[in-house]
């Protein structure tokens, strides 16, 4: 069984699944998988899939896992309360491999919530135990690569502040258990913490995570359109009163956030992450933005969370130093970086409340949106550049 525990996913499907608690119970979602890798094809391990997410539906949380939930200050005893019969529904997934494989999820926002990260760590470790089954034989070449990394840390000449974010895309949960561990162990004063909850409580880390784009998308789907941004800024901001202040800048781009990044929201936030398009133009702008605002840029931070690893985090981190606080998230290189690719895979929200939603990147191909009308009308309200992204 690949997934063992509830926990065992990233912090900010709690965190999002309590605001989809309070304030918006009655949503329902639909999401898509996609596979950004070139000739990968998953179909002959679709049956194996569906017998891991179906696995997968029977957990519930224990009372020790519920306690651990009821220890992070900002998670609301109410909501805590309300997970102790939660259990995922297998008919909300439907799995397809008539010309290729497709994976869509649909159902109630707080009930589907927590599938996407189980589904992609189960889909990653099917695939891998088939297609590079000595691979886990094989870890001291893993192994020796993280502690090179490890020493590139304790060698720098900045601090340099990481979180673990490699749950989605790890090659297996044992791989990802001894990587993080070995971290804890080596990098104790780099490592801030995981956003693997079930790792988190494990090791005595601090689980990192605030929202992720199915937030600000299905937000898309609440207000008028050109409003979204706001609207989703403000519920998470009543929602958390001061914590969790991180927001994520790339749903639409980072200038059309940045127009959205008032001088309320730059003060009520701690920051914001960076998830696509070139890191030291979007830092730069960032660092410009809060200047406008009459806001010191050195009290914020700026987290990178964007295909990285340790070199590009270091050159990062020196760029920056001295102008805005940094940290890391670094997931693929860290759970899945041996001899092979890693699978490029991702399972977005495309549909609330009967309406498309979408991600337009500031990266070519890793927008997603289902619908190219709504597309168009998205880029035409925020004023983007029509050929940024395809229709996926």
């Amino acid at each position: 069984m690949i997934i063992e525990s509830l926990l065992d996913t990233d912090l900010y499907k709690f965190t999002m699944q309590q605001v989809v608690w309070h304030r918006f119970p009655q949503a329902h979602v639909e999401y898509a998988f996609r596979c950004r890798n070139a000739d990968i094809d998953l179909r002959p391990y679709a049956d194996e899939i569906r017998a891991e997410i179906d696995r997968f539906c029977c957990l519930t949380l224990t009372p020790d896992e519920l306690a651990y939930l009821n220890s992070i200050r900002y998670l609301k005893n109410g909501y805590v309360d309300s997970l102790r019969q939660y259990r995922l529904d297998p008919a909300a997934v439907r799995i397809g491999t008539n010309r290729a494989f497709t994976l869509r999820i649909e159902g109630n926002w707080y009930q589907t919530i927590l599938f996407e990260v189980p589904v992609l760590a189960i889909i990653n470790e099917v695939y891998f135990r088939n297609t590079q089954p000595n691979a886990y034989a094989r870890s001291h070449i893993g192994y020796e690569r993280l502690k090179t990394k490890c020493r590139q840390v304790r060698e720098a000449d900045v601090p340099l502040h990481i979180m673990e974010f490699g749950t989605r895309r790890r090659y297996s949960r044992e791989w990802q258990k001894i990587a993080v561990g070995a971290l804890a162990e080596k990098i104790p004063g780099s490592l801030v913490g995981t956003s693997n909850v079930a790792l988190a409580k494990a090791y005595g880390l601090k689980p990192y995570g605030t929202m992720a784009h199915e937030f600000l998308q299905a937000c898309q789907a609440f207000t008028a359109l050109p409003d979204f941004q706001r609207f989703a800024l403000e519920a998470w901001m009543q929602e958390y009163r001061g914590d969790l202040g991180i927001a994520l800048s790339d749903v639409v781009g980072i200038d059309a956030f940045l127009r959205d990044f008032d001088r309320l929201f730059c003060k009520a936030y701690d920051g914001a992450r960076h998830d696509s398009g070139d890191p030291y133009e979007w830092g730069e702008k960032l660092i410009a933005h809060y200047e406008k605002m009459g806001i010191d840029a050195t009290t914020k931070s700026a987290v990178f969370s964007d295909a990285l690893d340790i070199p590009k985090s270091l050159a990062l981190a020196r760029h920056f130093n001295g102008r805005i606080r940094t940290t890391f998230g670094i997931g693929t290189n860290l759970t899945n970086d041996f001899e092979f690719e890693p699978l490029q895979i991702v399972l977005k929200m495309v549909r609330c409340n009967g309406r498309p939603v979408a991600k337009v990147s500031d990266s070519p191909g890793k927008g997603m949106c289902d619908d190219a009308v709504y597309l168009a009308y998205l880029r035409a309200a925020f004023h983007l550049d029509q050929q940024r992204e395809t229709v996926s």
